[in-house]
């Protein structure tokens, strides 16, 4: 829940600010991930930081409210994933969506690890494939959930320290060759 969702109906020039903040805060988020300073989210709306926090009490409320959508498709995504026959093609090609997702949106590493109910959605998700991958024989059976959030916070964070297009795609090559229990 936001603060649209919550209280009295908003004033149109309100509402109009709010969406506003929402779109510029989408932009700079994708550009520089949850680091992104507020005041430069307000100055790329065209308000103030006041404005900002009116409708948005944290950095975090409104890094929610920009990722809520994203995450919500990606856990939707995930749980399509599970239902497939084979568990290995499911479980990486999750991991190839979050490798896609991270070659235009900087802030997909913070986005998979938002505190909170979608968070915690987005490791249920993970570990329903990786349980299920682990139980095919396809992912090492030692690793969890909160590695594998941990792993690709990492990853999709790195993949944006070099200039190289090529770098996600490397990167999460490596990372499934060392899932796979044949890696040893």
């Amino acid at each position: 829940m936001d603060a649209a969702d919550s209280g009295p109906p908003l004033r149109t020039d309100a509402r109009r600010n709010r969406q506003r903040v929402l779109h510029a805060a989408r932009e700079v988020f994708a550009e520089s991930g949850f680091a992104a300073p507020l005041d430069e989210i307000a100055a790329r709306a065209g308000v103030g930081a006041g404005t900002v926090y009116r409708h948005f009490p944290t950095k975090e409320a409104l890094f929610e409210a920009v990722v809520a959508a994203r995450v919500t498709d990606l856990v939707a995504d995930a749980h399509h994933r599970a239902a497939e026959h084979d568990p290995a093609t499911a479980f990486f090609g999750f991991l190839a969506v979050l490798g896609a997702e991270v070659e235009t949106k900087r802030d997909t590493s913070d986005a998979i690890a938002v505190p909170g109910p979608l968070g915690a959605a987005m490791q249920e998700a993970l570990a329903l494939l990786l349980s299920r991958a682990q139980q095919a024989g396809a992912v090492r059976p030692e690793v969890t959930a909160a590695d594998l959030v941990a792993i690709l916070k990492g990853l999709l964070a790195a993949a944006h320290d070099d200039a190289d297009p090529d770098r996600p795609a490397r990167l999460l090559a490596i990372l499934s060759a060392g899932l796979r229990p044949d890696t040893y």
